[in-house]
């Protein structure tokens, strides 16, 4: 069964692809975060300005435009339509590293208030810088890393109460 993926762009414009349809883009990194596209003969020049894993956006500049991009796969369609997400990010405790990576920088302290979306940590993974954020509102617990530091995927990164 081939995985279909949808991509809302500036909460306006929604696009269906396949993954078969993305292996056939014509796409090469030329720098950290930046890309050159070619796509119908038109070339074009993309920087990925911002990323947010756990919530799956994406701030992408193509040539001197900004587009916010929320990118879902059929299984986070299906968990949104049972109207599951809301209820999974308040039971979140615990901010575990999305996949291997150096960590760039700490934005929170112990004891601090957070707010649902605030940058808790950068961590740069596959030459991409990742803004981790929070999932809810909430008070950091403890912080299991710093700055600088090499993380594995699944590692806890923050506690929060």
């Amino acid at each position: 069964m081939k995985q279909h993926l949808k991509a809302k762009v500036n909460d306006a414009f929604e696009f269906e692809f396949t993954e078969d349809q993305i292996k056939t883009l014509d796409i090469q990194s030329t720098n950290h975060n930046k890309l050159h596209i070619i796509e119908h003969q038109k070339s074009a020049s993309a920087e990925i300005v911002e990323t947010d894993f756990l919530n799956k956006t994406y701030s992408i500049k193509i040539n001197a435009n900004t587009y916010k991009v929320q990118i879902s796969n059929d299984l986070d369609v299906l968990i949104k339509e049972m109207g599951l997400s809301l209820a999974a990010s308040a039971l979140i405790k615990d901010i575990k590293a999305p996949m291997p990576g150096l960590i760039l920088d700490v934005n929170v302290e112990e004891g601090q208030e957070i707010k649902e979306g605030d940058q808790l940590l950068v961590l740069e993974a596959m030459k991409m810088e990742n803004a981790i954020t929070a999932p809810r509102d909430a008070v950091i617990k403890s912080i299991k890393i710093n700055k600088g530091n090499t993380v594995t995927k699944s590692q806890l990164l923050i506690e929060m109460e």
